[in-house]
Parts: C-alpha cells; sequence; structure tokens
C-alpha cells in the first residue's frame, strides 16, 4: 500500500532527494533520479496541455525520455472539462493531466514518483503535484522543500502519497 515505507521505497525516496538537492532544475536538462535508465513500463502514455504552456512542452520533453511506448500530446479546447473526466479535483490542479495506462498523473511529478506508483499499483487513481512548483520537471528554479505529491481517488483524493 502506498502508505506504508518499504526499504526499498526509503531507498529511492533518499536517492531522488540527493539528486534532486543537486540538480536544481529538472525541467531544463531532462535528468532526473531515475536509479536506471529502465523505461516506465507503460505503453500507452496521453498528456493533456493547456494551451500556450511552454512548461508543458517541457514535462512532456522530459517524460517522454521515460515512457517505453509512445507519448501523445493533446491541448484540449477545454483542459479544466478534461481534469474533471479524469477525477482531478480543483485543489490537486497543474497545468497539465498525463494518463498513463490505467493511471492519471496531475502536474509535474517526478518520474521517480510515476514508477514507484507503478510498481507498487495500488488501488488508486492517480497521483498530483498541484500547481506549478519551482524545480520540479518542466519548471526553471530550485525547489523550496520537498515536493508533496498527493493520491488522487474520488473522496480519498489529497492524502499524501510521497514527499521527495
Amino acid at each position: 500500500m502506498a502508505s506504508q515505507l518499504t526499504r526499498r521505497r526509503a531507498l529511492r525516496l533518499g536517492t531522488t532527494v540527493g539528486v534532486l538537492g543537486v540538480a536544481g532544475c529538472l525541467g531544463a536538462s531532462g535528468t532526473d533520479s531515475r536509479e536506471s535508465d529502465d523505461p516506465l513500463p507503460v505503453d500507452d502514455a496521453q498528456q493533456y496541455s493547456s494551451p500556450g504552456c511552454a512548461c508543458c512542452e517541457q514535462y512532456a520533453s522530459y517524460l517522454d525520455g521515460y515512457v517505453r511506448g509512445n507519448l501523445s500530446e493533446t491541448v484540449p479546447d477545454d483542459v479544466a472539462a478534461t481534469k474533471r473526466e479524469h477525477g482531478i479535483p480543483a485543489d490537486l490542479r497543474s497545468c497539465h493531466t498525463v494518463v498513463l495506462d490505467e493511471y492519471v498523473v496531475e502536474g509535474h511529478v517526478p518520474v521517480a514518483a510515476i514508477a514507484t506508483l507503478l510498481d507498487d499499483e495500488p488501488a488508486v487513481d492517480g497521483i498530483a503535484l498541484p500547481g506549478m512548483p519551482r524545480g520540479s520537471p518542466g519548471m526553471r528554479g530550485e525547489t523550496d522543500g520537498p515536493l508533496t505529491i498527493y493520491v488522487v481517488d474520488g473522496d480519498r483524493s489529497g492524502r499524501v502519497y510521497a514527499e521527495l
């Protein structure tokens, strides 16, 4: 379950925090704290981006480097309707939504958290990093602290999934 801290997850999160601290801005370089260069085990990835949003393009470029299959990017006429359709609560929204096989990933979520989601296969709809935090993948600058990733899952949305 996502709330249990296993030794494997503790090592992965420790590595992620260390690399994030050194890397500074993940968005410009497309680097990440993955323990290996193995692609994310997803066959179908679709990103729904906000119109005219440069960081959406940067995040798509970043994520495309990790997806085993193809990542498609679409700019819908009403991105808020797309978010409602995928069950993203208003307080967890960001500028783009990614659908990876059966999971939804909202915002500038580091690929390490996505890999954990796909490895653990929790019974949730997805995960979210609300807003557009500095230093997150696709965003310039340095983080102000840990990035808090939340659960997206109907009435259970908003619980902390991970802090990186």
